[in-house]
């Protein structure tokens, strides 16, 4: 469940299938992957998107301590069966939304309160973040020469806007989009913006 490994695996699916992406949009943890799969795909995509990217370690004690916790929750199979209990209620979902500076209609609610209780997705999530790691990709951002654009929540509470700054600093063709008022889940608080500037953006590049 590394990066590396996860974008290994997703690149050597889209080339066995010859599928070729012009572009690839990811969100949060999501962006570093499309980041990461421009060196393992045989054919890198033309452009990319990272909607919050979260493209930096955590800081200080905290860069230790969350990645040892979620290896330790990792290791016992009740973990991932409390966290679902806990969180897999309308209740849960709502504190764990708003924590990320998100407002999200009912409807987004529920789906999001269905994907927490499902024991397994929780489970991968954990062995997720027990194994990643950023320093490699951080690393090689000056390197990926493609037209990137990163999207920022300025609510979002849950990866700092600072880090897609200092990103776009690195990537030598970075744009920075700011939205105002939105959280975490920027894309699905306001679709319609959200999905313009991008289409802005891939028609300017593809």
């Amino acid at each position: 469940c590394s990066l590396n490994a996860m974008s290994r695996d997703i690149s050597a699916l889209l080339d066995g299938e010859g599928l070729q992406p012009d572009a690839i949009i990811g969100h949060s943890a999501g962006a570093a992957l499309a980041l990461r799969m421009v060196r393992d795909l045989k054919q890198p995509p033309r452009a990319l998107v990272g909607i919050n990217a979260a493209l930096e370690a955590f800081k200080g004690a905290a860069g230790f301590l969350f990645p040892m916790m979620a290896r330790m929750m990792a290791l016992n199979p009740f973990s991932a069966s409390e966290i679902s209990r806990w969180l897999g209620n309308a209740a849960g979902v709502e504190y764990m939304i708003a924590g990320i500076g998100s407002r999200i209609s009912p409807e987004g609610l529920a789906l999001y309160r269905r994907l927490v209780a499902d024991r397994h997705h929780t489970d991968a999530t954990l062995a997720m973040v027990a194994q990643w790691s950023l320093d490699g990709l951080w690393h090689d951002l000056p390197g990926i020469d493609l037209p990137t654009l990163l999207i920022v929540g300025e609510d979002d509470r849950a990866v700092p806007v600072a880090g897609s700054v200092r990103a776009a600093a690195r990537l030598p063709q970075a744009e920075l989009a700011r939205f105002p008022g939105l959280g975490h889940l920027a894309h699905e608080e306001a679709p319609e913006a959200v999905t313009a500037r991008i289409e802005t953006f891939l028609a300017q590049h593809l």
